[in-house]
């Protein structure tokens, strides 16, 4: 593709530096990025991918905006009651009409998981609770697809990047789902999912653009009240139900859901 006079404008604070340049651009605006969750995570993800010209962005959320969710989830800003991923999409099309939006009103699961990703280059986990994250994982790893994961609770959060076969997978550091999701119905510091959702949107336009060193065999802890960034090697699991040497999982099956 040739950018255009617009684009080289819009994103000449790219072009102009040479590890990314017109290239890394292009590659931007040709990559397809799906969104999974436009809450707390997926605000600043679907921000700052679209800033930066992701040529298609899904979005798929079941959720309606409500008045509790604008104290971090700010770009739904002015859209109560209305679906997220239609607040999402008329946010991204003001911001950058580049940028493709596919939005699905609906709830991931394991019925359409597979056939929703296929779609896609890589995944970015924005979730908010663990039946998806498994689900997620599971999937990208048995369909080889990049998937960058994020997760916040109350002051602290966690940010990895997952490429499969080449790396651990969620799994290989949480083999099984927690028997409840205490972080559903938590209290979590407004400004949190901010600093952890750019940090996925950080580790996405680096991989599409060829630049730096990804987190895959790493995990980067985030305590806000300490304002501490610990980086925690993580290591393949050859036991793992689903990357492992002899993996169980080997289908998306709901009843592992």
């Amino acid at each position: 593709m040739k950018l255009t006079p617009d684009q080289k404008e819009r994103y000449a604070k790219h072009i102009i530096m040479k590890p990314m340049g017109e290239e890394g651009q292009k590659r931007l605006l040709e990559s397809r990025v799906l969104c999974v969750g436009s809450g707390g995570l997926g605000s600043p993800v679907i921000q700052y991918l679209a800033a930066a010209g992701i040529g298609k962005l899904g979005i798929i959320d079941d959720d309606v905006v409500e008045m509790s969710n604008l104290q971090r989830q700010v770009i739904h800003a002015g859209n109560l009651g209305r679906p997220k991923v239609e607040s999402a999409k008329e946010y991204v099309e003001s911001l950058n009409p580049d940028v493709t939006v596919v939005s699905y009103n609906m709830r991931l699961s394991p019925d359409n998981v597979e056939e929703l990703i296929a779609d896609y280059d890589v995944v970015v986990d924005c979730s908010d609770n663990f039946a998806t994250r498994y689900l997620l994982n599971d999937a990208c790893v048995l369909h080889n697809k990049p998937l960058f994961h994020g997760s916040i609770f109350m002051f602290e959060g966690q940010v990895m990047t997952i490429l499969p076969h080449e790396g651990p997978c969620y799994r290989c550091i949480f083999s099984t789902s927690p028997s409840t999701d205490a972080a559903r119905t938590a209290g979590v510091m407004g400004i949190l999912p901010g600093v952890v959702g750019t940090m996925q949107a950080t580790e996405v336009v680096k991989y599409i653009s060829r630049l730096g060193k990804s987190l895959v065999g790493r995990m980067i802890y985030y305590d806000a009240l300490g304002m501490r960034f610990d980086e925690i090697t993580v290591n393949r699991n050859p036991k793992c139900p689903v990357c492992g040497n002899n993996p169980s999982i080997t289908s998306i099956d709901a009843e592992n859901y």
